[in-house]
């Protein structure tokens, strides 16, 4: 497979924006060194833009972005891909809805994930983002697609679009790649607080039918909603 001449043009914007968007994890704190990656699926393509393995934050540029097709085969690109390419490659596969997945090792949600626990909905904005608990996927070896089931199997059907891997760290999905980074910043927003009001005591818990109320609203009335006419 290549990258062919009606594909050129949005693979190249995918570049820029997959490539500017790494600059929300280190800005957030959600990645340290190399850790970590941003990816964004091809829109009508069986292709995906991921960030190069091992290379600094500081150095990345949309040209040294590399292109993958849906197995994890590099299509494009004069770098290795990241040892996630095949896990996510994988989601993509299997949730045709996912247009950006993210992978951080954000300090409170992995401490979290390091226990096997999942992050209990008592914040709105748990129920806003998440609406309910941000689950936990199983353990998985890192470099195949082992990963990526996990996260399949655990997100299927969840309305949370981010997943705490069991001693390894998170991975947010969403309708963009921007989206997907933001389920990602709010994941460790969330495990943060809720870690500090376990130091202080026990957190109260918000009534299942509040919590459908709160993630349709966020979902369906919060914001800039687009004029349905």
């Amino acid at each position: 497979m290549t990258v062919t001449a009606d594909v050129r043009d949005t693979v190249v914007a995918l570049r820029r924006e997959v490539c500017a968007l790494h600059e929300q994890l280190t800005r957030y704190g959600l990645v340290v060194w190399t850790a970590g990656n941003v990816s964004a699926r091809v829109p009508g393509h069986d292709l995906l833009v991921i960030k190069p393995s091992g290379v600094s934050y500081d150095d990345l540029t949309p040209d040294n972005m590399v292109v993958c097709d849906l197995r994890g085969r590099v299509v494009e690109g004069d770098h290795a891909p990241s040892s996630d390419t095949e896990a996510q490659a994988y989601v993509y596969r299997e949730l045709p809805e996912v247009g950006g997945v993210v992978h951080t090792h954000s300090t409170y949600a992995t401490a979290w994930a390091a226990r096997g626990e999942p992050v209990p909905c008592v914040l709105t904005m748990g129920a806003d983002e998440f609406g309910g608990e941000i689950p936990v996927g199983p353990f998985a070896i890192i470099g195949d697609d082992s990963i990526g089931r996990g996260i399949v199997d655990t997100l299927r059907g969840s309305r949370s679009p981010a997943v705490l891997m069991r001693n390894h760290g998170v991975f947010s999905i969403g309708p963009t790649a921007r989206a997907a980074v933001k389920a990602a910043v709010m994941c460790e927003d969330v495990a943060r607080t809720v870690h500090i009001s376990r130091q202080l005591g026990v957190p109260l818990t918000i009534d299942p039918a509040d919590v459908d109320s709160l993630f349709d609203r966020y979902q369906h009335v919060y914001g800039q909603q687009k004029d349905p006419r």
